[in-house]
């Protein structure tokens, strides 16, 4: 659907790896050879985004790198509607609204990163009945047309294992923590 009102794939592409996740970090060859696109399409585009205020850059090297403005007016609306465009607000929405024991849900692979691969990776963090998330995950599947993967943790095993790192984004944390 966004497909229509957003008619550049170059430009959906940007959106997707750099609002999905603001700790994404991108510079043009790699972008180039990320998109399989040439420098000068992806160059138009993050000049456009970059003028309007939605990029900041930064120089590392020889390097612009490109990354996501997130205190842009609109940097939040841009991420919830692309969450909604993946389908993420669903899965997450439809999860939680019948786990009792869900303390955290993060977003981790390739859509972590930005890349629209049409698999969401999840981490769910609580304690979990596995074959009635599962059953959910597969009704969230259907409802989103993506296929959902999902690794569960206790919470003291999480916090062994959460990552620093830019590859995971929170989505939802339990109020009662």
């Amino acid at each position: 659907m966004l497909e229509t009102l957003i008619s550049s794939r170059t430009r959906l592409k940007l959106l997707l790896k750099f609002f999905l996740n603001p700790r994404s970090t991108a510079y043009l060859r790699g972008l180039a050879d990320e998109f399989n696109e040439s420098t000068n399409a992806i160059r138009v585009e993050l000049n456009r985004f970059e003028e309007a205020g939605m990029l900041v850059t930064e120089s590392q090297g020889n390097k612009k790198v490109y990354k996501a403005n997130n205190s842009h007016p609109l940097f939040h609306d841009l991420q919830k509607i692309i969450l909604k465009y993946i389908g993420i607000d669903q899965v997450i929405e439809l999860i939680i609204s019948r786990m009792g024991h869900l303390e955290k849900v993060y977003l981790v692979g390739d859509y972590a990163i930005g890349k629209d691969t049409g698999i969401i990776d999840l981490v769910f963090v609580g304690a979990i009945d596995k074959k009635y998330l599962l059953n959910l995950v597969i009704k969230a599947e259907t409802l989103i047309s993506r296929k959902v993967r999902f690794i569960t943790y206790i919470n003291e095993e999480w916090i062994k294992q959460e990552p620093n790192s830019g590859n995971s984004l929170l989505l939802w944390e339990s109020k009662n923590l």
